[in-house]
Parts: C-alpha cells; structure tokens; sequence
C-alpha cells in the first residue's frame, strides 16, 4: 500500500494490519496473528515515517518500498534509537527514510507466511541479542510483505504452549485410562488363554495316538481283506453301508485337517499370551521372532487383501525385553505398512490399473555381537522429507481424527530408545517405499522398567 498521498491521520485500523484468519491450534502459522502491513516509499522523509509511528503506536516498524519492489523494514526501536543519537534529527528528520535505512544496516528475518508460530518465534529468539525483538517480516506473496511483532509472536506461542500442555495431559489421561483397560484386560486373556491352551494341548497330544490308532486298524483291515478275500453277502453290504472304502481314503485328511486347527488355535493362545503382557515391568527373555509371528498372526485379518508378507529371519538369540511392549511396536510399524500399501492400492485401482505387488518384507540380522537389527519395509508410496522429517513427534499424523492420533508411532519410539536403549530408524523415499530399522541390545537382566 503507497501511503505518500495519504494522510497519517487517514489510516484506518483495516489499513494498518490484516486480521487473524482463525483461531489459534499448535500447528498455526503466522497467517494467523495480526500482520502490520503500512508501506512508505524510500523517498518518504524521516519526519513522515515519524508521524506515522506516533499515529500508531502498536505499529511495530513501517515497511519500505521501491515503487512495487520491497526494499527493507525500519522498525519503531530502530527509528527512534538513531533519532536520539546526537545530530539524529538534523541527520534523518528531513532526509529520504532510505539514508536511515542503509544506515542502520539491520538483519532481515523473512519468513514465509507458511511458518508455524512455534518455529518462527524459535528463530526470532535465535537471533543476536541487538536484533532478537525485532518485528519479523512476513512474506505472503513475492510482493506483498507485512510485519508482525515479536511480543505478539511470543504471546502466541506461549499459548500454543497451553494448548499442546493441555492437549498432553488430556492424552495422557485416556493413556492413562487405555494402559488400565489393557491391564485388565491382559488379566483376562492370560486366564481365557490358558483355560483354552488346556483342552488344545490335550487334542493335539490324543491326535499323535489317533493317527497311531488310524494306521493300526489300517493294517488289521487290510490284512483282513486278504486273508478272507470273498466276503459274505452281510459283510459287503455292512461294507457298503458304511462306506468303508471312502472312510479308508478320507481318514486321513480328517486327522490332518484337525492336527492343522489344533495347531492354528495353538498359535492364537501364544498370541493372545504374548499380549496379556503388554504392561508387564520386567524384562525376560524372548524370541524375537516368535514375537514377530505373534503379531502377525494378531493382524492376519488385515492381510487378506493380496499383501505378500516375506519373512528373512536371520540366527538371533533371545533377547531381554519387555516383549509385550515390543509386540506393541511391531503392531504400530505393521499396522501403518498396511495402511500405505492399501492407500496405494485405491489409488491405483482409481487409475483403473490392477497392482498385485504389495510387499510387506521383514528382515532380522545381527549387526554385532551385542545388537540385532529389525527391518520392516513395505513397497507403498513413500512419504516426502517434511513428512518423514516429523513421523516420531507426539499427535503428528496424516491421518483422519478417525483413523490416527498420532501417538502410535510416538510411543513406539519411546518403548525402543528409553526402554529398551535401542534406536529406530526411518528411511522413505516418495514412490519407493518406507523402511523402519529397530535396533536393539541384546540385553542383561533388570529388575523392572525405569
């Protein structure tokens, strides 16, 4: 706005600042706190850019133009700081505000109108102790500037600071409230598991004497047949009634059908033991692959559609862990992979184009005698730097509020590097998927969490 014609009296309010365009979350940027936006030509004298600072007194500084051009901002502590230097009137007053400008030789901090709050007032604060309340200026397009004032800035994150110490403690508490649910709940698993485990573990044992039974009745019939080849007329008939040559035939693959879901149920009760873990305090050790399996089997619902699941287990010893916490891990990093390879697969059937690659590849290795190495990678669209960059912050997510809360991933890195002094890694390219390293020590004994 070019205010040489204009009188300093005739700035309206709408003139000087644009207003906030919503409310204030933790993720708002400078768009919405006011923005000072009074422009004054270089050729303006001092005395004017006076007259408009004591119009204004919450104006932070004026903004200095060269015809469209944006030249520099002289602030209101600048202003009057080289006018209450010696001969600073007679020097400024009645010279172009330009001279003053060059003059002064003050730092810029520009930032994009995209900057979050809490990372501007970050990088106002980092400047040298002269320039660190100066105004910051704003670019909102690459010729429309505006200012806004670092005691604003700082007021507003301080209520951002509110809002997040808020918003963690009503997470904590349902986190608070879900990890009692859990507990309760690990009760009654671990007792529906082992009531279950009981009855499965004495069909799968009688199954071993049935399949021995089966062979032994096999061989007494067959040996019956032939020593009485010609059967009596009753005999073939009670043969044919019964069916007995499609029982001879089919037998067997009834044994191995119920061997096969004694199994399947025997998989599950570990599986559901592993989780009525979840809050347990002491480590033990553990098979980490039988952990990973555990899992799996929990979410196997979730991988019917067509995602391949390849496994590259490597020799491992138990390690010492809180295993109910890792299983949680794991359940985070698999759950997000199936949520990106079926978001790729959408995508691709909107093209009309039918994708059957969708790879979900788990990899574990020993990266030194005192350290495994646990790889989850997926062959989904990858994520961008920015999004990459931020995947391990509290409530961040890309999420709908329905599907995310941004704490999955959050608490899974604390269980890796606070619990379990480990590390977890992240490595994602846009269009060639995403790759969680988990590293982990092997671990001595410890008498509960810290």
């Amino acid at each position: 706005m070019n205010i040489i014609n204009t009188s300093v009296n005739e700035l309206a309010l709408a003139e000087i600042a644009t207003p906030p365009t919503e409310e204030l979350r933790i993720e708002s940027t400078l768009e919405a706190l006011w923005l000072s936006k009074v422009q004054v030509e270089i050729d303006q004298t001092g005395r004017y850019v006076g007259e408009v600072l004591d119009a204004h007194p919450l104006l932070p500084g004026v903004i200095l133009v060269d015809g469209d051009s944006f030249f520099g901002v002289i602030s209101r502590g600048l202003f009057w700081e080289y006018l209450s230097r010696p001969f600073g009137r007679s020097l400024f007053l009645k010279r172009p505000i330009a001279s003053l400008h060059r003059l002064a030789h003050q730092d810029m901090l520009i930032l994009p109108k995209e900057t979050q709050i809490v990372d501007a007032a970050r990088s106002a604060l980092m400047r040298s102790p002269k320039d660190r309340y100066e105004p910051v200026i704003v670019r909102l397009s690459a010729q429309d500037y505006r200012l806004v004032d670092v005691q604003q800035l700082l007021i507003a994150q301080s209520q951002i600071q509110e809002l997040s110490a808020e918003l963690i403690r009503q997470q904590t508490q349902k986190q608070m409230m879900q990890t009692e649910k859990m507990a309760i709940l690990g009760q009654m698993v671990a007792g529906v598991a082992h009531e279950i485990r009981n009855p499965v573990n004495t069909i799968v044992g009688n199954l071993q004497y049935m399949n021995t039974y089966y062979e032994s009745l096999l061989q007494v019939t067959l040996a019956y047949q032939k020593e009485y080849a010609q059967d009596s007329p009753e005999m073939q008939q009670l043969k044919e009634d019964v069916e007995l040559d499609y029982i001879l035939d089919d037998l067997p693959t009834v044994l191995h059908s119920v061997s096969l879901a004694s199994e399947r149920i025997k998989e599950l009760v570990n599986g559901l033991r592993t989780f009525s873990h979840m809050g347990g305090t002491t480590k033990k050790e553990t098979d980490i692959h039988e952990c990973i399996d555990n899992t799996l089997l929990m979410i196997k619902s979730r991988l019917k559609y067509g995602i391949e699941v390849v496994k590259n287990y490597g020799e491992i010893p138990p390690i010492n862990c809180y295993s109910g916490q890792l299983s949680q891990v794991f359940m985070n990093i698999i759950n997000n992979a199936i949520d990106a390879l079926e978001e790729k697969q959408v995508k691709e059937k909107d093209k009309g184009s039918l994708w059957k690659g969708p790879r979900l590849m788990i990899t574990t290795s020993m990266l030194s005698s005192q350290e495994i190495s646990i790889k989850i990678v997926d062959n989904a669209d990858g994520m961008p730097p920015e999004i990459k960059d931020r995947i391990f912050e509290m409530f961040f997510t890309t999420k709908s509020a329905e599907k995310g809360t941004g704490l999955g991933l959050a608490i899974s890195h604390q269980i890796i590097t606070e619990k379990h002094k480990g590390k977890l890694r992240i490595a994602s390219e846009l269009n060639q998927g995403t790759e969680f390293d988990i590293i982990l020590p092997l671990g001595t004994s410890s008498p509960g969490l810290s």
